[in-house]
């Protein structure tokens, strides 16, 4: 299982519930959270064998600025 740690431009919990659907439809990604209070609006995904570039290209798609993090 990996840990992939993204900051993002998801700033609100209206956004994190559009971002919701997209990251519960990945059957990959066994957990995901949002740290809101962080100044880099933190997205932890738990997961196995998921591309950090496919969780960037999917937020971008819905319109967020995501990159991953060292």
């Amino acid at each position: 299982m990996d840990v992939l740690v993204f900051a993002t431009s998801v700033e609100k919990p209206w956004q994190v519930s559009r971002v919701k659907p997209l990251l519960t439809a990945v059957p990959a990604i066994n957990g995901w959270n949002f740290d809101l209070e962080d100044c880099d609006n933190i997205l932890r995904i738990e997961a196995k064998d998921v591309s950090p570039r496919y969780i960037e290209t999917l937020l971008k798609t819905a319109g967020f600025e995501c990159r991953e993090l060292e």
